[in-house]
């Protein structure tokens, strides 16, 4: 799509590299050269091949997998929906990839879920679901079987409204009768689905039907208030606010990563586990990876790791302050006065980006 970032690279016939993963085309004319000379690896083509080399087959870059991570979890919410027997294999393999993603790298993870949020289709945020909860998993040092639950309940919580979160969200109309009853039903309906096909454990169905629950009673399907709603619940709510305000909807424009943050913790003041988000939003911190930043000399960066604890990220460079795009990224140092973080920006179009190679995979 035009303005937003390639999921894969794309080469010409003889494997020469026409534009790296992360390249944002900027207008028509760009989109109907690289049709006529582009070529790329079908999703289809790249999970094939992932599963002859084994389950055990060494990770790519998170970037490289994001194409590939985005078809599993279709075939695997599509299997849970026909109730075919190796519906809960397929999920508990994506969950385990994800979390292998993100041992092996978590700052380039969370720059999929910042980089790709411009406007993103409902499998993509489902997979943002998931990234953003496993830095809520292992900031509480839960165990690996308590990490694998939350990745699998995130990544099948709103299987019952996929066929509808595209159109919702591009449409500017007010909701009619029939959506909002589909909405509140949807805990409820996802948890069926992944039972009837063959998904029977009960701490994953309840995680699923409470995660829009809320602690003070105001939530559905149940109106479970206070201790009686699961952590992970919480946690996968928490995840599914975030994403909604930092991605794009015709009804209105995304918010920054810090002023997201800052809203959903003022709103929750009353809740119990408000130590759980706050821990979420400490591990992702006020710039996380992937955002775009304006440096106290005016060049544009992007945000490429935490540093947990400060405001101060590492961050490259990637245009001049006349907007001027580099060569290649330049890695600026935040700590010193001349390269400070002063803004998070939020642009309607992502200059173009070698994802790849600003995270050390080119």
């Amino acid at each position: 799509q035009v303005g937003k970032p390639l999921p894969w690279p794309v080469y010409d016939e003889n494997g020469n590299l026409l534009v790296a993963q992360g390249y944002v085309i900027q207008n028509e004319m760009q989109l109907d050269r690289l049709y006529e000379r582009g070529l790329y690896e079908p999703p289809h083509q790249v999970a094939r091949r992932k599963r002859a080399e084994g389950s055990d087959a060494r990770f790519g870059s998170p970037f490289s997998e994001y194409s590939f991570l985005l078809y599993e979890l279709e075939l695997a919410l599509g299997k849970i929906t026909n109730a075919n027997q190796d519906a809960e294999e397929r999920v508990e393999r994506l969950a385990r990839r994800i979390d292998g993603l993100c041992r092996m790298d978590p700052d380039a993870c969370i720059a999929l879920v910042h980089v790709y949020s411009v406007e993103p289709s409902a499998y993509e945020q489902t997979l943002f679901y998931a990234i953003i909860c496993w830095f809520a998993a292992t900031h509480f040092k839960l165990s690996d079987g308590r990490v694998l639950l939350i990745l699998k309940a995130a990544l099948t919580a709103n299987i019952a409204l996929l066929p509808y979160l595209d159109k919702l969200n591009n449409s500017r109309k007010l909701l009619n009768d029939k959506q909002r009853s589909v909405i509140r039903k949807h805990p409820i309906l996802s948890a069926d689905a992944l039972k009837s096909a063959g998904i029977q454990s009960e701490t994953c169905l309840k995680i699923v039907r409470q995660h829009h629950e809320h602690f003070d009673g105001s939530g559905y399907p149940e109106g479970l208030s206070g201790d009686e709603i699961l952590v992970e619940a919480k946690a996968i709510a928490v995840a599914e606010r975030y994403t909604a305000m930092i991605t794009k909807r015709a009804y209105r424009n995304r918010c920054c990563a810090e002023e997201a943050q800052k809203d959903i913790l003022a709103s929750l003041q009353n809740d119990p586990h408000l130590v759980v988000y706050r821990g979420l939003f400490e591990e992702l911190t006020a710039y996380p990876p992937g955002v775009l930043v304006r440096l106290a000399n005016n060049e544009t960066a992007i945000v490429t790791h935490r540093r947990k604890g400060t405001r101060q990220p590492q961050v490259q460079a990637i245009t001049n302050a006349q907007g001027k795009r580099y060569l290649g990224p330049l890695f600026r140092d935040t700590r010193e006065d001349e390269y400070a973080v002063i803004e998070t920006l939020i642009p309607e179009m992502l200059p173009p980006l070698n994802l790849a190679l600003m995270w050390g995979y080119g």
